[in-house]
C-alpha cells in the first residue's frame, strides 16, 4: 500500500476540492496557493493522504471538462508534493486529469463511477496505483432526483464486488482497490443510514474500505445543522462508527478533529 500503513487501524483521508462550487466550502480553496496552503495544514493535521479534486460533484452539479480540471489541480498536485511526504490521491472519473495527475505527483486514483473507463483500470494496473471504486447511483446531476433500490446494502455491495473483481482482471491487486458504497451518491436518508448500520457487512468483503460522510446533508437533516460547515460532531459519530467497524479510511474536511475521532475509535475497537 505504499507509504500507506494501516497498522493502527483507520485512518484520515483530507477533502482539498478546488474547485469553485463545492457543497462542503463554497469554493474557500479554488485559489491554488489557498489550496496548497489548506493541504500543508491537513498534513500537519494528520491525514494520511489528500484527496484533490477539481469538479463538484455535489447533488445537481455539472461535469468540468478535462483541461479544467488538470488547470485547476495540477499546480496544487506539484506543489504539495514539493513540500510534503504525504501520499496525494486524485478525485476523477477522467482518464486525461488522472493521467496529468500522475505526472504531476499523484499516487491514487478516487473514482465516482469504479473505473467505469476501462482506460482508467489500465492506466491504474500499468503504474501500481490504489485505486478507490466508489458506488453511484446515475450521475451528479441526477443522483438525488429520485434514489430507489429494492435492497440498497445488498444491491451497493453486489455492485461493488463485481467492479473490484474486473479491477482485478485489469492487473490491479486486490490490496490496492478500496470499495466505497457512496454515501450521498444517489442515497436517501435512510438508504444512508442502513449502508452505515451495515458497514461491517463492507468489510467482511474482504476488501479495504473506504467510506466519505463528512458534512453530508444526511447528518443536516438528522442534527438540523443546515450549514455543511456546522455539521462537525455528526461527522464525528459516522467517523467513529465506520473507524470501530473496519473501516480502513475515512474521507473528511476538519482533518485535526477527525483524526482525534479515529486515534480513540482504532483503540476501541473490540479485536476478534
Amino acid at each position: 500500500m505504499g507509504r500507506l500503513d494501516f497498522s493502527a487501524g483507520c485512518v484520515v483521508m483530507g477533502v482539498l476540492n478546488v474547485t469553485p462550487d463545492s457543497f462542503s466550502d463554497g469554493g474557500q480553496f479554488f485559489d491554488a496557493a489557498k489550496a496548497v496552503e489548506r493541504g500543508l495544514r491537513m498534513a500537519a493535521d494528520g491525514a494520511a493522504i489528500i484527496d484533490v479534486g477539481g469538479e463538484s460533484t455535489r447533488p445537481g452539479s455539472a461535469s468540468v471538462s478535462s483541461d479544467e480540471q488538470i488547470e485547476r489541480v495540477v499546480p496544487v498536485i506539484k506543489a504539495l508534493c514539493e513540500k510534503i511526504d504525504v501520499p496525494i490521491s486524485i478525485d476523477t472519473c477522467k482518464l486525461e486529469v488522472a493521467k496529468a495527475a500522475l505526472e504531476a505527483g499523484a499516487g491514487m486514483i478516487n473514482d465516482i463511477t469504479a473505473l467505469s473507463d476501462e482506460r482508467m483500470a489500465e492506466l491504474a494496473a500499468k503504474h501500481d496505483m490504489p485505486v478507490v471504486l466508489m458506488h453511484m447511483q446515475d450521475t451528479p446531476a441526477t443522483m438525488q432526483t429520485e434514489p430507489k433500490y429494492e435492497d440498497v446494502v445488498g444491491e451497493v455491495l453486489e455492485f461493488l464486488l463485481g467492479r473490484a473483481k474486473r479491477a482485478e482482471d485489469f492487473g490491479i491487486a486486490k490490496n490496492m482497490i478500496f470499495i466505497d458504497p457512496g454515501i450521498g451518491f444517489g442515497k436517501t436518508l435512510e438508504h444512508n443510514l442502513l449502508l452505515l448500520r451495515n458497514i461491517d457487512k463492507f468489510v467482511a468483503a474482504d476488501y479495504r474500505v473506504l467510506v466519505g460522510t463528512s458534512r453530508k446533508s444526511f447528518i443536516g437533516k438528522l442534527t438540523g445543522r443546515e450549514k455543511p460547515s456546522d455539521r462537525i460532531f455528526g461527522t464525528a459519530a459516522t467517523v467513529a462508527l465506520c473507524a470501530a467497524s473496519g473501516v480502513s479510511i475515512v474521507r473528511v474536511h476538519d482533518v485535526a478533529e477527525m483524526v482525534d475521532v479515529v486515534k480513540v475509535a482504532n483503540k476501541l475497537k473490540i479485536q476478534s
